[in-house]
């Protein structure tokens, strides 16, 4: 009964009222696009030492017209964490959504109506179309690579076989992941361009295969859950859609703050952009962060200990 419930309220935020588009907008015949970015800002955007500005800068570079934060709340001053968030959102004179759980999204768009859970807002795009854009942050710990690598990290047990791996990354965020999924697939139902922004704290099952495991690109094969049920759900990765290949094009996310062959840490891609809907596509992705050699899109001092991500998707 509930999940009925918030189709019907999910439907009538695409099919019409309350939201229905003032007179007669009838979208222009030539192909649209919107470019969506992934961002964990890193406590704040405080965290790594530089003013709030510097994160600002970081976006105004990307040049996105939708970011999913994670992230989004400062250290705590006088017992309260500040939204800072909201902050970047008013430099950038932008709409701003709060999640929660230190989540949001902020656009230049408007923002129409949230989904129940709130995972997700409905935009308006100025071509009339209705855009969902969804955006998380998973559980960090346990965190599988490290429990495998036998890099201590929160008190979690150690594993050495795909199966306990798989099992440790649902007991961490199989939760999240089936609560994201009582609204995702009733917006992929719609039609309508749906994106999905995220730090999901986890690999994806297309970067540690047994192809990357034979090159040492990743330690051993696991078919990690969580992308693995946004993939089945009916979502493409925006990255992987531009570079399929992912032993030439690892995409590391995760970290700027450590070198690729420090032993104490595991270099991975667990920051994406998804996308999904009639006649979308993605026309380029590309990595935000701190040097060329791993990243398109470069900014100098890097604020974050995660890369962005950023897509240019064609909504026809």
């Amino acid at each position: 009964m509930k999940q009925s419930i918030i189709q019907c309220l999910m439907i009538s935020m695409i099919a019409g009222s309350p939201f229905s588009l003032p007179g007669n907008v009838a979208p222009p015949a030539q192909a649209e696009t919107v470019r969506v970015m992934s961002f964990n800002i890193w406590v704040g955007g405080e965290a790594g030492g530089q003013k709030l500005e510097q994160t600002v800068e970081v976006i105004r570079k990307a040049s996105p017209d939708i970011v999913g934060l994670q992230e989004v709340l400062g250290p705590e001053v006088n017992k309260v964490r500040p939204d800072n968030g909201k902050k970047i959102a008013d430099s950038l004179g932008w709409n701003y959504f709060n999640q929660g759980d230190g989540t949001a999204i902020i656009t230049h768009y408007p923002i129409l109506a949230s989904t129940p859970r709130k995972w997700g807002i409905v935009i308006q795009h100025p071509s009339g179309k209705r855009l969902f854009h969804f955006n998380v942050h998973f559980n960090a710990a346990p965190y599988q690579p490290y429990q495998f690598l036998k890099i201590p990290y929160h008190d979690a047990p150690f594993f050495s076989t795909e199966a306990e791996l798989i099992q440790a990354a649902r007991d961490a965020r199989g939760k999240q992941v089936d609560s994201l999924l009582t609204e995702l697939p009733v917006a992929l139902m719609s039609g309508a361009p749906v994106f999905l922004t995220g730090d999901f704290n986890e690999p994806s099952f297309q970067d540690w295969t047994q192809r990357a495991e034979k090159a040492g690109v990743c330690p051993v094969k696991v078919e990690f859950p969580a992308t693995h049920s946004i993939a089945a759900a009916g979502m493409k990765d925006a990255y992987r859609s531009i570079y399929p290949d992912e032993v030439a094009r690892p995409g590391w996310t995760w970290t700027p703050t450590t070198s690729p062959d420090d032993p104490k840490d595991h270099h991975d891609r667990i920051d994406y952009v998804w996308y999904a809907g009639e006649k979308v596509d993605v026309l380029k992705t590309e990595i935000v962060g701190e040097k060329a050699e791993a990243a398109d899109i470069l900014a100098t001092p890097y604020p974050s200990d995660h890369r962005g991500v950023v897509a240019t998707i064609r909504i026809d």
